[in-house]
């Protein structure tokens, strides 16, 4: 990994770059993943009743739309990246000197709304993937057989067994599932930010995402510690400095891709 990092030019965090970046984007250095938090305060700081705003509308039409039966849930799943396109946009704006506004929220209803549906349906499959991967990996820790009985209602003999089973294979399907996920991750982080300021097409999108993630593991190992520290902050009083982080965290994303493809 230090090989690849050291191969890859290098971009000042924020900054317009002269050099055109590559198509995977740069490698950057570990500290820049808390520059991305910085870069993240800077612009929630530049206008923070309206990002306050577009979480607070974002969050009703979350729980709105997840309460309605079926169609809801559909809904909430599919147009997560088109809301995350459109905050997108509107943080390039904010970040050009424009202005960001809670209409930004819907931008990309108008604008990449079938490749981002797409990319949210390409994400939801490969999770479903992963939770087959972790029903085969149950049944293989606990057996078909215990399963079976457990389901059939035998009792609690049954139940004990899989229990016996899980916590002697729990820790193995914990870290196989850990080491499924994390590159799921990695491939939607940039995926959204690709569509909408490249025209990447969705699968393409998730895959230059990956790459250009995996390039760039130590600045994102430095960014997910600084944000576990903030949440544990923001959590302590009354989880009310998640007015501040939430909005930080969805301009972080923008700053990091600002670092690694350069300014949109």
């Amino acid at each position: 990994m230090d090989n690849v990092n050291a191969s890859m030019p290098q971009s000042p965090p924020g900054a317009t770059s002269a050099a055109t970046p590559p198509s995977e984007g740069w490698a950057v250095g570990a500290g820049r993943g808390a520059s991305w938090w910085g870069e993240g305060w800077r612009l929630f700081k530049a206008t923070p009743w309206v990002w306050l705003a577009i979480l607070i509308v974002f969050v009703l039409l979350m729980f709105g739309m997840a309460m309605i039966p079926v169609l809801g849930q559909i809904a909430t799943t599919l147009f997560g990246p088109v809301f995350a396109g459109g905050v997108l946009v509107g943080t390039r704006n904010l970040d050009r000197g424009g202005e960001l506004s809670v209409g930004d929220l819907f931008r990309c209803f108008g604008y990449k709304l079938g490749p981002l549906i797409m990319l949210a349906l390409l994400y939801v499959l490969c999770w479903i993937v992963l939770w087959v991967v972790a029903a085969a990996l149950i049944v293989g820790v606990v057996g078909a057989g215990t399963l079976g009985a457990l389901m059939a209602g035998d009792g609690p003999e049954a139940g004990m067994a899989m229990l016996s089973s899980l916590g002697t294979g729990s820790l193995v399907v914990l870290l196989v599932m850990l080491l499924l996920v994390a590159p799921l991750l990695m491939a939607y982080w940039f995926a959204p930010a690709l569509i909408v300021f490249r025209g990447d097409a969705p699968w393409a999108a998730m895959k230059t995402s990956f790459r250009a993630s995996m390039r760039n593991v130590p600045p994102f190992l430095v960014y997910g510690i600084v944000g576990i520290l903030l949440a544990i902050v923001a959590t302590i009083p009354l989880g009310l400095g998640w007015f501040i982080v939430a909005p930080m965290a969805g301009a972080s994303v923008y700053a990091s891709y600002v670092d690694i493809f350069g300014r949109p």
